[in-house]
């Protein structure tokens, strides 16, 4: 393999996995560390890669929050496949936690068809969704956040705090092979953790554009969800990953 062509695997590995290691590497392409971190320097220096500790990840920009019309627009196949499948988890009398966001959203409208069931939210456009269901919904108070239609701060802590859900349908800005759940801001990783600790399973909720990106807050590592649900079009190469941690629908 030529050095260009050797650099080449490696930013596709690194844009696949988030990060990579310089021993890993090293014994994967029969080179010595010095050649892979040679390589990562160059491409560290045209801009390609960031060089960490030990090895290198992607050099993307850390995902942002997104205004809710924005993201409504966006992958919405998907966003429905995935919340069919979260409806064949539900079972008649449960606790259900639904996480902010457009893909939940998408769930809360197949929720409606259930009549035995509590939903909580931090979301005002879910909570609107079900005004003309026969479900019993809790809206978990505080201050809202505009443009994204989420409730948040002290309020939202409190009331986190004292609930007790049977299911917690988790939402992703962002999923890091390495790091894990990732959120654009702290306060929303923790609410998303509160309701992590409030719930007895935890079911990611994400389409495959979220997988190998970044952000600024950690949620949870991978290891803490129950499973995962997502749509058809992830790799089997990620897939077969993730499938060693967690169960993949």
């Amino acid at each position: 393999m030529q050095p260009s062509e050797r650099r080449q695997w490696v930013l596709e590995k690194i844009e696949l996995e988030g990060k990579v290691e310089i021993d890993s590497l090293s014994n994967e392409l029969n080179v010595s560390p010095m050649t892979i971190r040679r390589d990562l320097d160059q491409l560290e220096e045209e801009g390609r890669v960031i060089r960490v500790h030990g090895g290198a990840v992607a050099a993307r920009s850390l995902i942002a929050e997104t205004p809710f019309l924005t993201k409504e627009g966006r992958h919405t196949e998907e966003k429905r496949q995935i919340a069919k499948k979260a409806l064949s988890l539900v079972r008649d009398g449960q606790i259900i936690l639904l996480d902010s966001g457009t893909t939940t959203l998408e769930i809360a409208r197949l929720l409606k068809v259930k009549q035995d069931l509590t939903v909580i939210t931090n979301d005002i456009k879910i909570a609107a969704e079900l005004v003309d269901s026969k479900l019993k919904v809790i809206v978990t108070g505080g201050e809202l956040q505009n443009d994204v239609g989420a409730l948040f701060g002290p309020q939202t802590h409190h009331f986190l705090k004292n609930i007790h859900a049977d299911l917690f349908f988790l939402g992703a800005h962002a999923i890091d092979l390495q790091a894990g759940i990732m959120s654009p801001t702290f306060e929303k990783s923790l609410v998303k953790q509160l309701m992590m600790e409030a719930a007895e399973s935890t079911w990611l909720v994400a389409d495959s554009s979220k997988i190998g990106e970044r952000a600024l807050s950690k949620v949870c590592d991978l290891q803490s969800l129950t499973g995962f649900i997502t749509n058809e079009h992830i790799s089997e190469e990620v897939k077969d990953q993730l499938s060693e941690i967690m169960p993949i629908i």
